[in-house]
């Protein structure tokens, strides 16, 4: 074991994942991580360029971080999360356990197969000065995740705005907090020009809502463009932490096995589909209640949050909050509508249904692309298994699974029905069991920091070739990775996962419990730690001490394995 110990990790992006699995990794003895990446700081998402006032993570204190390091308290009463929050506590955090293991403002330009067959290339690129060098690691832990690369629809990026002649600025919100005082340099308030034109935020997402309710703070005239909004949670005071920090809403959200009788009885028999459906109907008239939506408000358009992963939690609403300023007019709202292009006067879009739209600005909150197409080339994508893969016709049918809470799904979306993962737990690609390549942060989880350090002990273990639960070969990983894909057309079925798999590669979205106990069955350790009886299991907080000693139960399990031998 020392040698593999003594062998070069790169641990390729700064994030939360990134910086909890370089961690583990020098925790576990690996001598030689070095974690890569391309910002001037850690923390990825949260950087502070990525970061700006109005920013509000779905998560409250004590969430959204790992066990080695506490979160301090925080400014907010309500006990939200900001952007500046998890800035700080990540830059906390690498500066506490990663001193000296960080490289940063080095961009990871290539990544392939040694010659030799064991290791890896990456090619690396200073950001400061433009020199290129190549390195070999003999292990890579992939951590660039899914927010970074910037998706623009076709005709809605500058060049198409330039070719119209458009005479605003126009950018992505991934550089809304680099740019956003040039936006309200650029765009006067409504008090100093009331004849200014509205700056016209693209989608519906938490982002775009967000952007909106900055920009209407600050007196700036707004128009949201979207199809629909994302799902919410509200309520009139906070949720209590049995419910808001438990298993509760897992055991109302299926998973790919059902672990108890109860998860068995809720989703598998007529009267449990019964209480699942009134407890989601329930949840969603509560929240828009609770967020005083009117009954005829385009606001209610929202997906589903039973069916879909975007759904954020408003926790008490604000009244200077996204839903108050657009129930009170202060944010336009043109939905159901997309954006198509730009008008030929400059000043203003054009709408699929043909409306013109006033514009003095667009920001194009349109979601993200996989990160690894920047660091891969199409043939070691797909050598590798990284690459979407097309789903044959067969295995529409080939698996099924007759929950009751399943019925009455919304149709199948065309991508998702073409494309699927080929990555085992979302962590490993299924052609590639070698111990010496995985992926962490891909996986959507609301408790990320719960689910990635456990990925990340899972990551450390299949280094060190720890006797785990693991497909015996690249046939059985494919087979496991093609029923597991077919689960997520049943249980998601809105949801194309593969085209972003750095960011989707697996959704453990109301499910993350679940999803961390399989982690955890597969290095051999206890799951459900919350404890509880039958009863009252359901209500026990999830707190990440459960997780704390987890180096240490690995390391008991080796050696109680390696003294049966």
């Amino acid at each position: 074991m020392s040698s593999i110990l003594d062998e070069s990790v790169a641990v390729i992006g700064a994030g939360i994942a990134g910086l909890i699995n370089a961690h583990v990794l020098l925790r576990d003895g690996f001598t030689a991580v070095q974690v890569l990446t391309r910002d001037s700081e850690p923390g990825g998402t949260w950087t502070a360029d990525r970061t700006y006032p109005g920013l509000h993570l779905n998560n409250v204190h004590g969430e959204y971080r790992v066990s080695p390091l506490d979160m301090p308290p925080i400014a907010a009463e309500d006990g939200r999360l900001s952007g500046e929050d998890i800035h700080n506590y990540v830059q906390a955090f690498a500066t506490q356990y990663l001193k000296g293991k960080i490289q940063y403002e080095t961009e990871v330009c290539d990544i392939r197969r040694h010659p030799s067959g064991s290791g890896w290339r990456v090619e690396v690129r200073d950001v400061k000065t433009g020199t290129r060098e190549e390195r070999t690691y003999a292990r890579v832990v992939l951590c660039t995740g899914g927010c970074s690369t910037a998706h623009i629809p076709a005709g809605l990026g500058t060049e198409a705005a330039a070719s119209a002649g458009f005479a605003g600025m126009v950018f992505h919100s991934a550089d809304f907090g680099a740019r956003m005082g040039d936006l309200l340099e650029a765009v006067p308030s409504e008090a100093k020009d009331p004849e200014v034109a509205p700056i016209v935020v693209v989608g519906g997402g938490k982002s775009a809502q967000d952007i909106c309710a900055y920009l209407a703070n600050e007196g700036r005239k707004v128009t949201m463009v979207c199809p629909d909004f994302d799902a919410f949670t509200a309520g009139p005071k906070p949720l209590p932490a049995f419910i808001r920090k438990s298993r509760l809403l897992a055991l109302f959200s299926p998973h790919i096995h059902l672990r108890t009788s109860l998860e068995r009885f809720l989703h598998t028999t007529w009267l449990g589909k019964k209480i699942v459906d009134f407890m989601w109907h329930g949840l969603v008239d509560s929240s828009f209640k609770a967020a005083a939506i009117p009954a005829d408000s385009p606001l209610r358009n929202t997906v589903s949050p039973y069916w879909h992963i975007r759904v954020n939690d408003e926790g008490i609403p604000q009244s200077n909050g996204f839903h108050a300023l657009a129930v009170a007019g202060k944010i336009g709202l043109a939905s159901p509508a997309r954006m198509a292009a730009y008008g030929e006067d400059g000043r203003s879009v054009i709408l699929d249904d043909g409306r013109s739209l006033p514009a003095s600005a667009v920001v194009l909150c349109t979601g993200y692309t996989s990160s690894w197409s920047a660091m891969f080339n199409e043939d070691t994508m797909e050598k590798l298994g990284l690459a979407p893969r097309l789903v044959e016709p067969s295995e529409l049918e080939s698996y099924r699974w007759d929950y009751t809470t399943l019925a009455d799904a919304p149709p199948l979306h065309p991508d998702a029905a073409r494309w699927a993962s080929t990555l085992y737990r979302g962590m490993v690609p299924a052609k590639f069991i070698n111990r010496d390549f995985a992926v962490n942060g891909a996986v959507v989880s609301p408790n990320y920091g719960y689910t990635t350090e456990i990925a990340a002990h899972w990551i450390s273990s299949y280094f060190l070739g720890d006797d785990m639960r693991l497909p015996l070969g690249p046939e059985d990983a494919l087979y496991e990775t093609a029923r597991h894909a077919a689960w997520l057309r049943q249980r998601y079925p809105q949801i194309p996962t593969a085209l972003n798999g750095s960011h989707t590669s697996d959704l453990a979205f109301w499910s993350w419990p679940q999803h961390a106990d399989d982690l955890l069955e597969d290095m051999g350790l206890p799951v459900m730690r919350s404890g509880g009886n039958a009863l009252t299991w359901p209500f026990k907080v999830v707190d990440l001490s459960e997780i704390k000693k987890l180096k240490e139960e690995r390391d008991a399990r080796r050696a109680q394995r390696s003294a049966h031998r």
